[in-house]
């Protein structure tokens, strides 16, 4: 379980899973995480482009499992990368499995959102 967790004006404390949705991006100084790929330093903005990326990386698509999820595996390894099919919620969690699994290629930054 992840998130941050904010103190109410009534004292209690609350989880929040995604701030973002909450507001808190004044509180955080409006700034979000991108995945960039360092070979262009361009950053990751569809699947379409990432696809293209891992594929001449040697990741293939991955088509048997749950249908909500966009898939991608080595046959060299058991190495499985899962993304929710909204790349809306395509969240630091995912970037940072890529970036793991595939290293020197892919770095997380945070940007400032204006």
């Amino acid at each position: 379980m992840s998130g941050v967790w904010f103190f109410r004006n009534n004292g209690v404390m609350q989880l929040v899973e995604n701030p973002q949705a909450e507001g808190s991006e004044a509180r955080q100084g409006s700034k979000r995480k991108v995945l960039v790929y360092l070979p262009t330093g361009e950053v990751v903005n569809s699947y379409t482009f990432l696809e293209r990326i891992l594929i001449g990386l040697g990741w293939e698509r991955y088509y048997e499992g749950d249908p909500d999820l966009y898939q991608f595996h080595k046959h060299c390894s058991i190495d499985l990368i899962s993304l929710p099919r909204d790349f809306s919620k395509f969240s630091s969690v995912n970037m940072y499995d890529i970036v793991m699994k595939n290293p020197n290629v892919f770095h997380v930054r945070q940007v400032s959102v204006s």
